[in-house]
């Protein structure tokens, strides 16, 4: 069997992907080793910059989003007891956020695809890029108990950060880049309207906590917390209390709490991968790169990758040039290294770090302050986290 790209991975960027491609009349077909449902099953981000929409507008895939998403003007940074709102749209000139689910996305990227026809492969066993350094690539799995060849002209690595795309690269032809942060944040979802209707994002002596939400009705809720915690000794109510200690008093008491139906601790990394093309095998979102999610900027630097991708990709197979594939690499990890450092510079910010001394505290906090009122500050602030052009 053949087609012509070969994308592993159907997460976000790797349907996002397949999708583009499809509507510019590219065959491919996305391979995953997991189920549809298990994919379905995982708790992701949900604030989405205006170039990923747009990306999602011209999948057409996004009418959900435009009808049930929570479009966002500006967030809050609480510190010293008090709210400092960012106007994200007021210092942008009219940009802003939308909070949608990374859930509900890739359910309406799942429910395009199966509009449009196009294959994709659950379960496989085993997937594995070959040949990708010469002229002929191809992929491998298993299902069924046998094992299936595809041949293809181009592999879209799209399968995160433990997948077998980046790890099938030669240790010499790649270069890591990696901080591991001390401490980790403990997640809950619960059915409950969120504290309020734009996100807090909260510095506090105990550690950093976020407010956010998937819905009206449906809130995320984050605090910082060691990296040796046990999900088990985080009872709902213990969880509750840290949270109201963490956040001004006037939103501690608007709180509104319930059982929550998902709970997980998530560690802190940033990770960037050099270069992200390899022959005919290109690194997209997770398998290359990953930031901590402080800023809101793992998705959308998946769907910055898979812009300039398939921009590449349909100038090869339409106009017949290599151009676009030969700076990929390139243009993605300059877009990459700029929310490596917005998400370093915001995670440093909000968080208190185990080691931090007496002149560090005093440093920190006078970081916020200039940062809250200068406009300078703020905006630089708000357009990165709106979202750098392409």
């Amino acid at each position: 069997m053949r087609t012509q790209v070969a994308i592993i991975g159907s997460g976000p960027s790797g349907l996002l992907l397949g999708e583009l491609l499809t509507g510019a009349g590219i065959d491919n077909i996305i391979f995953d080793r997991v189920s549809k449902d298990y994919i379905l099953g995982r708790v992701r981000a949900g604030v989405l910059e205006e170039s990923t929409v747009a990306l999602l507008d011209q999948a057409n895939s996004s009418s959900r989003m435009h009808a049930e998403g929570l479009p966002h003007d500006g967030f809050s940074l609480a510190f010293d007891g008090r709210d400092h709102r960012i106007d994200l749209y007021g210092l942008t000139g009219g940009k802003r956020v939308m909070v949608y689910g990374q859930t509900e996305l890739t359910r309406d990227l799942m429910d395009g695809r199966e509009r449009s026809g196009a294959v994709t492969v659950y379960e496989a066993g085993n997937v594995q890029p070959h040949d990708f350094g010469g002229a002929a690539p191809y992929v491998t799995y298993e299902k069924n108990g046998r094992t299936h060849r595809i041949d293809c002209d181009f592999i879209a690595g799209c399968d995160g950060f433990h997948g077998a795309s980046r790890k099938a690269v030669p240790d010499n032809a790649i270069r890591i880049f990696e901080k591991v942060y001390p401490f980790g944040w403990l997640g809950i979802l619960a059915e409950v309207a969120p504290v309020s209707h734009e996100l807090i994002y909260a510095n506090h002596p105990r550690g950093f906590a976020l407010c956010s939400m998937r819905s009206m009705t449906r809130s995320r809720y984050y605090i910082q917390c060691a990296l040796d915690e046990k999900i088990e000794d985080w009872s709902d109510q213990r969880f509750w209390d840290e949270l109201r200690r963490r956040l001004p008093a006037h939103h501690a008491e608007a709180l509104i709490t319930a059982p929550s139906f998902e709970k997980s601790i998530a560690p802190l990394r940033s990770f960037v991968a050099e270069p992200m093309r390899f022959g005919r095998m290109f690194l997209v979102g997770d398998a290359a790169h990953i930031v901590p999610p402080t800023g809101a900027k793992g998705l959308n630097l998946a769907a910055s990758d898979v812009h300039y991708l398939f921009s590449g990709l349909r100038e090869y197979y339409h106009d017949r040039s290599e151009t676009g594939l030969d700076v990929y690499s390139e243009r993605a990890l300059a877009r990459v290294w700029k929310a490596v450092r917005f998400s370093w510079w915001m995670t440093t910010m909000m968080h208190r770090f185990p080691d931090t001394g007496d002149f560090d505290q005093k440093i920190q906090e006078a970081e916020l302050d200039y940062l809250t009122h200068s406009q300078a500050a703020s905006t630089a602030l708000a357009e990165n986290y709106v979202g750098l052009p392409f």
